[in-house]
């Protein structure tokens, strides 16, 4: 069987493979159901249920989702769930059961969330991709992405469904925190790392994994900021914007794509041929499969409206180049009898399955279907991973506020009372996609503070509940303001929470999304499904700070969250302000870390921070049509784009743009002098931004083109140099088609996006000029 011969060239493998398959083989290929479903683990094995054995028996499975997801919608629990090494024996046994048992033994791709770290017991938990993009540090995702990767591929894990590549607009969404920024220029950049880092070098690697850029696309500008609502966006502007980081990434080489639940202008995205063959593959030369979201094909039928029956879904779906179904219900249930129908050509179908068997080819997956369980305890949670997840949180915190050097704290205070629901609940830091933990694996803000004081800490900190995220109840209050009372300042730790719950009707059993619950229990106020229609505390957080406040002690509110609060009373009278959002299973440490000063705070906002909800949308990208001011106030953010303080001082100058005038399709230098004048060291994220200042078609206000985190010692003067080309001036024409047109940019650099220095470019076409 020439198909198992590992020195002829893939498409030759795939082709002889492909001729050797019945029909309901290759619809087996595109197939993707619950991996979790296929087994139960009876004293520490698994055993594979009847119904699995009998699917691959009578044509075979392509793939399978989240065998080794751990939550609520799964029900996979600490108690019932598999270790690193017994999840890495688990698939082998399926793998193995697969490839012995099926005709043609073609190997399962084990398919598995990774948003923030693997979705398994015993993963190292990352922040979230909010938190990362916070970081402003490209060198540093990339290599989180290689350690998700590493742990992932040692278990068999070998696609992930990450990154997130989707442009935020409304940040009252509930995967606000599943995503990098509000600006597709920094998130095209993390979507390069993203893909360099999962992919690696060798994608049949031992520590490398396929990266799946979703959600395909604009999946993060939908109607009110409701999850998978309808996208009203012109063709012009999701070039521009929306698809800016899904091109970076395909050119980085991504071999996956996931499309997004909504709607563009009346088109389902998983039904847009437009998007998926036209764009995706014939433009921009993706040679990759697409995959569904789950559930994305049944909406066509029941949600969208534009197919008659799952038939027909099924059909419009593969047409429009989707290549596999995350759940495989539909094109199961109706792909052989559309086929026979002759609602579906057998040519189109094939297409899918050559793209699928092309990437388990360049995985290896033929040479090698079985992973090492020993080497998976080993580098699943270890320490050096650890480490990375609290640099990363560390470059991820931003300080909003810190009136009068109320930061950092001296580890010789007194008393210090750490308040609030958020001080000591490990669920509530780490955001969604997350696997049951062990408490010992998660650093909590109180225990943080702990590890930082050491010996001191049983007399020096003082702890109170106070509340919860939501609900009414102040019980906790008495307690509370009697900690405060005793202390010489206070840290309030509020915010939100992603945290699943287990119970009936919080989860919806099709698409594993969480609902919205009534149930006191609840706090989960974020997150899939979670959308709010306000930015403001829940519950009686904001009450508990007042009271608090009331005692005339230095206030120090830490957000842990993830969307931006817009609390107008808190920016006013709390003495200092720190934004960790979910800082992942670190983040208790590396938040102290920056409370005490140990580390100096160098996280900058990826999204604006209105002062009031009624704002929205208050991205800071918009066009310079879009008003100055309501009524009630203007339009600016209470927090802008890119902010974020230091414990020292930057100062900008010595901008310098030369030539000052280039060709369309020649570059520019820009070099701007940038000084500590503090006492301290830190690093400071240098920010581009450039404006055309005439265009034939209305352009934004501005737009970040480039940005370097720069370590810089007090005293220390560093010259930082950015290149503009054709890349940073283009604009989308009349005609569609990426121009460089003649005129003046504005070039601004400083510290965030309504903070900096500017000068002048311009270009002009010489050679156009003479021709006329």
């Amino acid at each position: 069987m020439s198909y198992k011969d590992s020195s002829l060239p893939v498409p030759e493998r795939v082709e002889h493979l492909l001729k050797e398959m019945t029909l309901n083989e290759k619809i087996g290929q595109l197939l993707q159901p619950f991996g979790w479903k296929t087994y139960a683990k009876e004293n520490g094995k698994v055993t594979l249920s009847e119904d699995f054995q009998e699917q691959v028996k009578s044509g075979g499975i392509g793939s399978l989702y989240g065998v080794l997801r751990a939550d609520p919608w799964t029900e996979v629990t600490l108690e019932n769930g598999l270790s690193p090494e017994e999840g890495a024996r688990a698939v082998n046994d399926i793998q193995r059961y697969v490839i012995e048992n099926s005709r043609l033994g073609i190997p399962i791709l084990f398919g598995e969330e990774c948003s923030h770290g693997h979705m398994a017991i015993g993963a190292t938990v990352f922040p979230v991709p909010l938190s990362v993009g916070s970081a402003w540090n490209v060198d540093l995702y990339r290599e989180m992405c290689r350690a998700i990767a590493l742990e992932t591929r040692s278990q068999g894990g070998a696609a992930t469904y990450s990154p997130v590549l989707d442009v935020v607009r409304d940040p009252r969404w509930g995967r606000t925190e599943e995503c990098f920024a509000e600006d597709p220029y920094l998130i095209g950049e993390l979507a390069v790392a993203a893909v360099e880092g999962l992919q690696g070098e060798r994608l049949d690697a031992e520590n490398s994994v396929i990266a799946t850029l979703k959600h395909f696309v604009a999946y993060g500008s939908s109607e009110g900021g409701r999850n998978a609502g309808p996208v009203h966006m012109g063709m012009r502007e999701l070039h521009e914007s929306d698809l800016l980081p899904f091109r970076r990434g395909v050119e980085a080489g991504a071999l996956s794509v996931m499309t997004a639940y909504n709607e563009i202008d009346g088109v389902p995205c998983t039904s847009n041929a437009y998007l998926l063959k036209e764009l995706l593959r014939e433009q921009w030369g993706f040679d990759g499969f697409v995959i569904t979201d789950c559930g994305a094909i049944n909406m066509l039928a029941w949600g969208h409206d534009v197919a008659e029956n799952g038939e027909h879904a099924a059909v419009l779906a593969l047409k429009a180049g989707v290549d596999m179904e995350m759940s495989g219900e539909m094109f199961g249930k109706h792909l052989e009898a559309a086929v026979q129908h002759q609602l579906l050509d057998e040519n189109v179908l094939d297409d899918a399955v050559r793209r699928v068997l092309s990437i388990k080819f360049k995985l290896g997956l033929f040479e090698n279907p079985y992973v090492n369980p020993e080497r998976a305890a080993e580098v699943i949670g270890c320490p050096e991973h650890v480490q990375l997840a609290r640099q990363i949180a560390q470059e991820s915190i931003v300080l909003l506020k810190n009136t009068d050097q109320t930061l950092p704290l001296k580890k010789d205070t007194r008393k210090i009372a750490v308040i609030g629901p958020n001080a000591n609940h490990m669920y509530n830091q780490l955001g969604d996609y997350t696997s049951p933990q062990q408490r010992s694996q998660i650093v909590t803000l109180l225990d943080g503070m702990r590890n930082k004081l050491g010996s001191h800490a049983d007399e020096q900190l003082l702890h109170a509940l106070g509340c919860r995220i939501k609900g009414d109840a102040r019980e906790g209050f008495e307690h509370a303001v009697a900690c405060a009372e005793q202390a010489d300042v206070v840290i309030m730790a509020i915010g939100g929470s992603s945290a699943r719950d287990f119970g009936e009707g919080t989860i919806d059993l099709r698409t594993g999304a969480s609902v919205v619950t009534e149930h006191a229990w609840s706090d989960m106020e974020c997150g899939e499904g979670i959308d709010r229609a306000g930015l403001s505390l829940l519950g009686v957080q904001l009450e508990l700070v007042q009271e608090i406040y009331k005692l005339g002690k230095p206030v120090i509110v830490v957000y842990i969250n993830g969307r931006p609060i817009v609390e107008p009373w808190i920016d006013e009278h709390a003495h200092a302000i720190v934004e960790a959002w979910y800082p992942g299973q670190e983040g208790g440490n590396a938040i102290a870390d920056i409370l005490f000063g140990d580390v100096n705070p160098s996280g900058r906002l990826t999204v604006s921070v209105p002062k009031h909800v009624g704002q929205l949308p208050v991205y800071y990208n918009g066009k310079r049509s879009r008003g100055k001011r309501y009524l009630e106030m203007d339009n600016k953010p209470q927090y802008p784009f890119g902010y974020g303080l230091s414990y020292t001082e930057f100062q900008y100058g010595g901008l310098q743009v030369s030539p000052q005038q280039i060709g369309p399709d020649e570059e520019a230098t820009v070099q701007i002098e940038v000084t500590n004048v503090g006492q301290a060291a830190g690093s400071e994220v240098v920010q581009l931004y450039v404006t055309d200042k005439v265009s034939s078609v209305t352009r934004p206000n501005k737009e970040l083109k480039g940005f370097r985190k720069v370590h810089i010692e007090p005293g220390e003067m560093k010259t930082v140099t950015f290149t503009i080309s054709r890349e940073h001036l283009q604009l989308i024409d009349q005609n569609y088609e990426p121009v460089v047109e003649d005129g003046e940019f504005i070039i601004m650099v400083g510290k965030n996006a309504e903070d900096f220095v500017s000068g002048s470019l311009t270009v002009k076409d010489e050679g156009q000029r003479c021709i006329e």
